[in-house]
């Protein structure tokens, strides 16, 4: 079985994947967006689309936010454990 500190930087390295996934999402998101109000559009059609993709971006970068502060706990967590075992070694 994977020891503590092995599966603490493997959540780390899974959040931080996690988080680089949704940030390329929602990059995409935003390039959809920008081409879609750049067409200026005057109809209803267009504006229901601007409204929904306005609408998924907002959900996308909400979710890559998310996974950001996962990745960034994990990070926290899996340093602290790291310091901890560097000080008890010292002592002992």
């Amino acid at each position: 079985m994977a020891s503590r500190t092995e599966r603490f930087k493997t959540a780390a390295v899974k959040a931080a994947r996690t988080a680089r996934k949704w940030a390329q999402t929602a990059a995409r998101e935003a390039d959809r967006l920008l081409q879609e109000a750049q067409k200026r559009a005057k109809t209803d059609e267009r504006q229901r689309r601007i409204k929904a993709a306005l609408r998924r971006t907002g959900k996308v970068l909400k979710a890559a936010g998310r996974a950001a502060i996962v990745a960034g706990v994990a990070a926290g967590i899996a340093s602290a454990r790291a310091e901890n075992r560097k000080l008890r070694k010292k002592r002992h």
